[in-house]
């Protein structure tokens, strides 16, 4: 039995390294690691966010009946809100990590695509 509080919100990816992938969160996005079985899984946590990442070698990261193979990379993300969009990507572009866009405004606020190591996406977003 999972000793995970009701109120956590649980979203996978599937990463390409677990170890690099933890280091990422927990270092330029203030997640906390809460357990590691690395290089198959780990969890890590923010807030209510509980993110799942699975390794290639994990159950999550199986193949499927039909062959197909879960991989990193896909459009659904995580949505971080963030007081300053602007500071926010200075700094991690200062860390030398990887955007799919430039900011984009529109009437509900900023957001950015911001890469992890395996290519999952997690959207900043800035309310108007």
């Amino acid at each position: 039995m999972w000793d995970t509080p009701p109120d956590l919100v649980n979203f996978r990816y599937i990463v390409d390294d677990v170890d690099a992938t933890i280091d990422f969160y927990t270092t330029h996005l203030g997640f906390e690691l809460r357990s590691s079985a690395a290089p198959a899984f780990a969890e890590i946590t923010k807030g209510s966010l509980r993110l799942l990442l699975s390794g290639s070698i994990s159950s999550a990261g199986r193949p499927m009946p039909d062959g197909r193979r879960p991989e990193p990379g896909g459009w659904n993300r995580i949505h971080l809100i963030v007081d300053d969009i602007g500071a926010e990507v200075e700094r991690l572009r200062a860390a030398g990590l990887t955007f799919r866009s430039d900011i984009i405004s529109g009437p509900g606020g900023s957001q950015i695509l911001l890469d992890d190591p395996s290519g999952n996406p997690i959207e900043l977003f800035q309310p108007a």
